[in-house]
């Protein structure tokens, strides 16, 4: 159990998170409702927070910008292999340039543990 225990705080088999949404092609001002589906590890562990960041990446410059945050501040106890799922609503707005060949966006969603290291998930979607 120790083992296991130290295994997680390094990353190993401890609980992941997905952002798990309808589509991926939207429009600007869009209201996008999904969820968050969090996995537990191979042992109990508290949760600390979950932070979700729109992403605009324009690959031509080299550049990311975060368009907006949404942050879920929790202390809830993920047990190992017990499934959950937290809902999932933002609004896109309405003054971003739309999806190119250098312009893409994504959700990058980061869920924090009150030990051990983060779980990040990546979405990219496209917007029209």
């Amino acid at each position: 159990m120790l083992l296991r225990k130290y295994m997680s705080l390094v990353g190993i088999g401890s609980a992941q998170i997905d952002l798990i949404l309808p589509k991926e092609t939207y429009t600007l001002g869009e209201h996008i409702n999904g969820y968050f589906l969090l996995k537990g590890g191979i042992i109990d562990q508290q949760l600390k927070r979950i932070d979700c960041d729109l992403v605009k990446v324009d690959s031509e410059k080299g550049k990311e910008n975060i368009i907006d945050s949404t942050t879920i501040l929790t202390s809830q106890l993920i047990e190992s292999e017990e499934s959950n799922k937290i809902p999932f609503s933002f609004k896109l707005p309405t003054s971003l340039p739309l999806s190119t060949k250098d312009i893409s966006y994504r959700f990058k969603t980061r869920l924090t543990f009150t030990q051990g290291v983060e779980s990040i998930d990546q979405d990219i979607i496209q917007i029209v």
